[in-house]
């Protein structure tokens, strides 16, 4: 296929990652694998783009990467970032389970090794740090590119790969930070976000729309599912069967999704960037294309366009096919940073 060529522009795009999130190492045979990340990183690098790793020393780090690093800690930032959407007693039971050398949090999708809790933090303090820069000005759009992946985690529990909900912090982050009264969340991975449902379905100020193949894991993310009390019309969930192809998701992205974004006019856009409706991919289901993805990128940054300033944030998700995750990522950029 015609790929559009992702050219850098440091004033248009930020690639923020921190190295740490490679520390969260899993058993073989495990998908959500470090070489996911490490893959993404590498491609991007080999494409000329200039990546901001947390993890590498500067003379001027972002608040939210502030903590003590040897520890692993979060800076005061990024704990507060997550203690207002995740409860308290699970961040310490989260900490303590890693302390103890335990096997798993809450299920087997979600097992824990000595990096874990750094790698975690790693993740959501990159996503703050390209949340913050995207936040400061027009017609920017950050990627963050980390692992282990959130949307499935909930105010109390860890599933489904996912331990904080790096988007869904982000957004509150966005709303309490930085002013942004009223913030959207677009989901397309395969799966359900279950977890950024969880966390705004009760509220107005947070739209959240998915694409998602259904039924599948996690089984919630029915049409039906419209949100809660206030959040009444605040959330879009757009069933697909399996099988589902580039057309069947335009009709999708452009007949629903689009639409209610432009009527929610959110003050910033984000993204929760799952790369496993490719056709390809060894969980999902569907038959998506990397044309699919840059064109959505490609709808997604002319909305931004009309509707925020052209800011947008796209943080990445799932995505298990380690030989087409970079592409994928790299067509999908390709899209967000066109014309």
């Amino acid at each position: 296929m015609r790929r559009r060529a992702l050219v850098y522009d440091p004033s248009v795009i930020r690639i923020v990652t921190d190295s740490r999130c490679l520390d969260h190492q899993v058993a073989p045979g495990y998908p959500e694998l470090p070489e996911r990340l490490r893959g993404v990183l590498a491609h991007l690098r080999a494409a000329g783009l200039e990546l901001v790793d947390l993890h590498t020393p500067r003379s001027e780090p972002p608040a939210a990467t502030s903590g003590e690093e040897a520890g692993g800690e979060p800076g005061p930032e990024a704990m507060a970032a997550v203690i207002a959407l995740h409860a308290e007693a699970y961040v310490r039971r989260f900490r303590s389970a890693v302390a103890r050398g335990d096997a798993l949090l809450d299920s087997a999708d979600n097992p824990l090794s000595a990096g874990t809790w750094t790698g975690c933090w790693a993740a959501v303090e990159a996503t703050l740090a390209a949340a913050d820069w995207v936040a400061g000005g027009r017609d920017r759009v950050g990627f963050a590119a980390v692992r282990p992946p959130g949307h499935h985690a909930e105010t109390n529990t860890a599933m489904g790969f996912c331990f904080f909900n790096n988007v869904a912090v982000a957004a509150e982050h966005l709303r309490r930070r930085h002013g942004a009264s009223r913030v959207a969340i677009f989901d397309f991975d395969v799966h359900h976000g279950n977890g950024t449902q969880h966390l705004f379905e009760e509220r107005s100020d947070v739209f959240y729309a998915s694409t998602h193949q259904y039924p599948f894991y996690p089984g919630t993310g029915a049409a039906d599912e419209i949100g809660v009390g206030d959040g009444m019309g605040a959330t879009l969930n757009l069933p697909l069967p399996a099988g589902t192809d580039d057309e069947g998701y335009a009709a999708a992205i452009e007949g629903r999704v689009l639409p209610e974004l432009r009527r929610f006019a959110p003050d910033i856009l984000l993204l929760s960037a799952g790369f496993d409706a490719w056709k390809r991919d060894p969980l999902g289901g569907m038959a998506v294309t990397e044309n699919g993805f840059e064109r959505w990128g490609e709808w997604l940054r002319q909305l931004a366009g009309e509707v925020c300033g052209g800011r947008i944030l796209a943080v990445m998700e799932g995505g298990y096919d380690l030989e087409s995750l970079p592409l994928l990522v790299e067509a999908h950029l390709g899209g967000l940073t066109s014309g």
